[in-house]
């Protein structure tokens, strides 16, 4: 067998120079490995933009478990006109706030989310069961690529005014909450503008802030697997909740666990 003193110096040193170059990959590895789970700055400002078919009080149920955690929620008033003008009114909130502020959007407000996340005061990003498009990305054609969830069907219009009919919206959107308590949402549902549907964002706020997404396994409003495209491409910390398109009402500890995460807080 050959000894060390049988292989030439270069190869020795050609040799030390493969075990560092080597040893210098694995720690950029590990660095990028670390750098795939989103890290959060601490916030105590939690911001909630609901979506189409909804008002604010539908995250009553997230805001009360957020209160009880010493954070300072505030729901906006999404006026489902346009997605601009959607996007300002959440920006108007944002500007109120005192420091970092986590944005959280349930269902088309992933859109605003999108956009208006950009906002300096920004943290993090939470999307529930939310859309999550790229800059200038056309939603609808996304959404082709993936089977029609059964809500579509049931939007009704009256002149430029959608709202969802009474039987896809007890059945599709918010099909694991008791009969009683999803006709009194349904009964504040706030219409939305045709114009609102053709809006495009121009930023994407997920491609440079944490960004944190629940997926609805149970949806029938928006498809489960576009929410695991989404999050996958965005690269999200991702939980998934066995529950309707409204996860935040019927699963509102997973959903505010997650959101606490995303504002930097322990959620044992």
């Amino acid at each position: 067998m050959n000894s060390r003193d049988d292989f030439p110096q270069g190869y020795l040193m050609n040799r030390r120079a493969f075990v560092s170059m080597v040893a210098a990959g694995a720690a950029s590895t590990l660095v990028q490995d670390a750098a795939a789970e989103p890290v959060a700055p601490k916030a105590r400002n939690i911001v909630l933009v609901h979506g189409l078919f909804a008002d604010g009080s539908s995250w009553s149920e997230v805001i009360a478990r957020l209160q009880a955690a010493g954070l300072n929620a505030t729901a906006v008033q999404n006026p489902l006109t346009t997605l601009p003008e959607a996007v300002a009114s959440a920006e108007r909130v944002l500007a109120r706030q005192d420091g970092p502020t986590v944005l959280v959007g349930h269902s088309f407000s992933g859109m605003i989310v999108t956009e208006a996340g950009m906002h300096p005061n920004v943290s993090a990003l939470v999307y529930v069961a939310a859309r999550a498009p790229d800059a200038g990305e056309d939603y609808a054609a996304l959404a082709k690529t993936f089977p029609t969830p059964p809500a579509s069907a049931g939007i009704v219009f009256d002149g430029d005014e959608g709202r969802l009919s009474e039987a896809a919206f007890l059945r599709d959107f918010a099909g694991d909450l008791p009969e009683a308590k999803a006709k009194v949402l349904y009964a504040v549902q706030e219409p939305f503008h045709k114009a609102l549907l053709a809006g495009k964002t121009t930023h994407a706020a997920w491609r440079s802030k944490p960004s944190f997404y629940a997926v609805s396994t149970e949806d029938r409003t928006i498809n489960s697997d576009l929410e695991r495209f989404m999050a996958k491409r965005m690269g999200a910390k991702t939980i998934e909740v066995k529950a309707s398109h409204l996860s935040l009402i019927s699963q509102p500890d997973e959903i505010s666990r997650l959101i606490l995460e995303a504002a930097g807080h322990r959620t044992s």
